[in-house]
């Protein structure tokens, strides 16, 4: 596959660390789950106003390029972002639309498409996500059984796209398609006439959505790309999502263990804080050690990504890190449970929320094994994990 042709800039490391400080202001340093509560279960997962005020930080424009209205900044600018956010359990679509959706279609070869939908992605006006999904446990991009029958002026689109993150609130959705035998994508408005959007609860109290077209009729205009360019786009977009969800990941494990430790400091039993037994403080350590290992890869892998490496290269770090944040992200979240005893079993303990958002998160984009196996095809060696 040919690499994008897009150019990034990349911040430093003392640039990042504002960032971080940005959404760490943005988010109560992670503390506030009050608005997770507030709107899991809610068919509006997000607060529209909050998703205005993270365009206008530049938080959504930072992988479109500045020719369209965005930073043109990298992934390890935007995972910062992610991972500050998922401390929070920030329910906006961060992954599924700045990152996926709109790499995608800035990678496409639909000019003026570019130029009209860009800049509104960045500017929060809009909020489009990627539809590719068809069948269960079909993660990678491949070839696409939803049909795009060409007529005159446009193309009429029938098939079924799954397990679609981000499909709440959506107002269009980027969609994978067969178009005389080639593989295409094509943007589809929310309202247009053959279009149904079902919507199925996950455990974290938001949702997948399940794209019904029959018969829905796409303007040539709306044809994002086409054959190769359109493969390329689909499975950079996708392993850029790879890659942003194991900073939410990240994002999450940390937190998570930072509410452990501060319950092993404070609840009392034995007349002493259960912090102070040995037994609790290994398995501490170990969670903070593998925690600060799934940083490091994390900071390696999008560093690399940054750089633009070939497809292989590229699709072997998502899946490296992908693998090895979902293993962590459930590990430190399962253990914080049990570190938290009988109370971190009930609804009202904020840390039932981290592994339910960490459940969700490890399987979508492909889970820990699947992406094994791929790393493993692609170096043709086994992975040390």
């Amino acid at each position: 596959m040919a690499e994008s042709s897009v150019s990034r800039t990349v911040a430093d490391a003392p640039h990042r660390a504002l960032l971080a400080d940005s959404v760490a202001a943005f988010t109560g340093r992670g503390t506030d789950v009050v608005r997770a509560r507030r709107l899991r279960g809610s068919n509006e997962e997000y607060d529209h106003a909050t998703w205005r005020r993270m365009a206008e930080l530049g938080w959504l424009g930072i992988l479109v390029p500045d020719t369209y209205g965005g930073l043109g900044l990298g992934l390890s600018e935007m995972g910062v972002v992610a991972k500050g956010l998922a401390r929070a359990l920030a329910p906006e679509p961060l992954v599924a639309s700045a990152v996926m959706a709109a790499t995608a279609l800035a990678d496409g070869d639909c000019e003026a498409l570019k130029r009209e939908q860009l800049p509104r992605i960045v500017a929060g006006g809009i909020v489009p996500v990627l539809a590719w999904q068809e069948t269960a446990g079909a993660w990678a991009a491949g070839p696409p059984a939803l049909q795009a029958r060409p007529l005159e002026g446009g193309y009429r689109l029938t098939g079924v796209k799954r397990f679609i993150g981000g499909a709440a609130q959506a107002d269009a959705f980027l969609v994978s398609a067969l178009a005389e035998a080639s593989p295409a994508l094509f943007w589809v408005a929310r309202d247009t006439a053959g279009v149904r959007l079902e919507l199925e609860l996950l455990a974290d109290g938001r949702h997948f959505g399940t794209l019904t077209l029959t018969d829905a009729l796409v303007s040539r205009a709306h044809v994002v790309a086409r054959g190769t360019a359109a493969a390329d786009a689909l499975a950079r977009s996708l392993d850029y999502g790879a890659a942003i969800a194991s900073a939410e990941l990240c994002g999450l494990a940390e937190r998570a263990l930072e509410i452990s430790l501060d319950y092993l400091k404070t609840r009392v039993q034995f007349g002493k804080p259960i912090g102070s037994f040995q037994a609790l403080q290994h398995r501490a350590v170990d969670l903070y050690i593998q925690k600060e290992l799934a940083g490091a890869v994390l900071d390696q892998v999008l560093e690399t990504l940054d750089g633009a490496p070939d497809a292989a290269t590229r699709s072997a770090l998502a899946s490296r890190v992908k693998a090895r944040c979902s293993d962590v992200a459930l590990r430190v979240t399962r253990e914080a449970i049990q570190l938290h005893g009988a109370i971190g079993f009930t609804d009202d303990c904020d840390i039932g929320l981290y592994m339910k958002r960490a459940l969700v998160l490890a399987a979508w984009l492909g889970n820990t094994t699947q992406h094994r196996r791929r790393y493993v095809a692609l170096n043709s060696v086994n992975g040390e994990w």
